[in-house]
């Protein structure tokens, strides 16, 4: 873990470090059929173990990660979002990847763009990147619609085969750091 946690806010959200007590709830509100549908179904108490390792391992390898989101008014952990380096097989490798998962209650009401937009702006700010993607498959309308709402565009030349979303392909979006900062000013 890095010596500084951590911590950033938006209008309506803080983004940060996991803490253990943040697993449970986690877990409670993401873990279920409708928000795994496009993630490989519900995950079993080893893939939960492994998941929650990785996420950590992200954060101590390279000072971000797929960071807690929690609702400001209520203290609420409404899911993750974040950022990572690409490590799906077949996929773009080491490429800056933002990503998101929020509990079914959590879904239209703006939080996964907000944190998704914030998670940019970081990644472009703080982590330097040059470009960042973004994964889905085509199936999963709402993901890919968030994905071009953020200005990110389809990339057809990055998709893979890759199973791990129960689809054979995986789809990409991305947006280049001369792109969002076009669409911030």
């Amino acid at each position: 873990m890095t010596d500084n946690p951590f911590f950033t806010e938006t209008e309506r959200l803080i983004l940060r470090d996991w803490r253990e007590e943040d697993w449970e709830p986690f877990w409670q509100g993401t873990n279920t059929p409708a928000v795994m549908e496009w993630l490989g179904g519900v995950c079993d108490e080893a893939k939960r173990l492994a998941a929650q390792e990785r996420l950590l391992k992200y954060q101590a390898d390279h000072g971000h990660t797929f960071w807690v989101v929690e609702r400001k008014e209520d203290g609420v952990i409404l899911g993750f979002c974040g950022l990572k380096r690409c490590n799906q097989e077949g996929g773009p490798l080491d490429e800056m990847e933002v990503g998101w998962r929020l509990r079914e209650d959590a879904w239209g009401k703006g939080y996964a763009r907000e944190a998704a937009s914030a998670s940019l702006a970081l990644a472009f700010e703080r982590f330097g990147a040059e470009q960042v993607i973004a994964l889905t498959v085509q199936s999963n309308t709402p993901s890919w619609g968030l994905m071009k709402r953020l200005g990110m565009e389809r990339n057809e030349d990055l998709d893979f085969a890759n199973s791990d979303f129960g689809d054979d392909m995986i789809i990409v979006y991305s947006i280049s750091r001369e792109a969002w900062e076009a669409q911030d000013g």
